[in-house]
């Protein structure tokens, strides 16, 4: 039987998927025209190396990050699960506001630090939520699970749909996923990551304001994050 906390929140999915599946709005429509037109402006050497980047990048922490991971929550209610979470959530959104404080206020070369602390704090988190809601992530199909929930996040209107439609039915999907992490989108990932990223974290690097920017940006990006999180699993267990 349903009880009343899994009710409220499959309430809460149901309005959380309407949103996944909105279209682009004028707006974002034309703000992403503007980012592809940019994109479109920079050399293919300069794409394939940030491409290559970020991906080693993120192989680095997904790969590393397991290692530092609980074994997997078995046999407990939906509202344990997600009490656990938030607690998670909490945590990792002060750290993050903290470490964008100090690198926002430390200028340019700090700055840029900031990316792979943030990527690295972000993805350990992901890993921290799957295990919580029982899911094994020593299994590669479940960490490109996570790295959906990451797009899902950061992306575009229309990018996020369609990782959205990549994420329903996910036990039947998940068995036509090729073997080899390497067949990822990387290019796509890191275009709409850094797309996302861009104009908040330029901010972060101008003296005097960075440190404030730092933190206010830092905690909203994990917050966010671990919000789609909740909700992409609760898709999946509800």
């Amino acid at each position: 039987m349903i009880n009343a906390y899994e009710i409220y929140a499959l309430a809460e999915v149901k309005t959380w998927q309407k949103r996944m599946l909105k279209r682009p709005s004028f707006l974002n429509s034309i703000s992403k025209k503007i980012q592809v037109k940019v994109n479109s402006w920079i050399p293919e050497k300069i794409h394939q190396a940030i491409t290559a980047a970020i991906k080693q990048m993120v192989r680095g922490v997904l790969f590393g990050a397991k290692y530092a991971t609980a074994k997997p929550l078995l046999h407990a209610e939906l509202e344990q699960r997600e009490i656990a979470v938030r607690k998670k959530i909490d945590i990792y959104r002060k750290t993050a506001a903290v470490e964008g404080g100090i690198t926002g206020a430390g200028g340019i070369l700090l700055g840029l630090a900031d990316f792979p602390i943030l990527l690295g704090i972000k993805i350990k988190l992901l890993f921290d939520i799957a295990v919580l809601y029982g899911f094994d992530i020593d299994d590669y199909k479940e960490r490109v699970y996570l790295l959906h929930i990451f797009e899902l996040a950061f992306s575009s209107d229309e990018h996020r749909r369609n990782i959205f439609m990549k994420m329903t039915d996910w036990e039947t999907k998940r068995k036509d996923l090729p073997e080899d992490i390497h067949q990822f989108d990387w290019r796509n990932f890191q275009q709409e990551y850094r797309d996302y990223l861009d104009l908040a974290k330029m901010a972060q690097l101008v003296p005097v304001i960075g440190a404030p920017v730092g933190i206010i940006v830092n905690n909203r990006l994990v917050k966010k994050l671990g919000y789609t999180a909740m909700n992409a699993y609760r898709m999946r267990i509800l």
